[in-house]
């Protein structure tokens, strides 16, 4: 008679690490200034500045997570300083 095979114990599942949620300004530049919040239940994002009160809100969607929010701010600045060197 063979022996019968050991199973050796699963692999430990990867953790995954937490996103940020507060970031530095685009405006006046301070860092850990802006903060991401998130209102599921009327799918709005909204990103403030603590210091300089500017503010960016957006639709979300139930994936949706504080850094793409911030992402979409930044994106958007972008966008409109390109619009603003066009224009010229």
């Amino acid at each position: 008679m063979g022996k019968r095979k050991s199973k050796g114990k699963p692999a430990p599942k990867k953790r995954m690490d937490k996103l940020d949620t507060v970031f530095s300004c685009p405006f006046c530049n301070h860092g850990s200034s802006v903060e991401c919040r998130i209102d599921v239940k009327n799918l709005i994002g909204e990103a403030i500045c603590r210091i300089c009160q500017e503010s960016f809100s957006t639709t979300v969607t139930a994936l949706t997570e504080p850094i793409d929010i911030y992402s979409e701010w930044i994106d958007e600045c972008a966008r409109v300083n390109n619009l603003e060197d066009d224009g010229d």
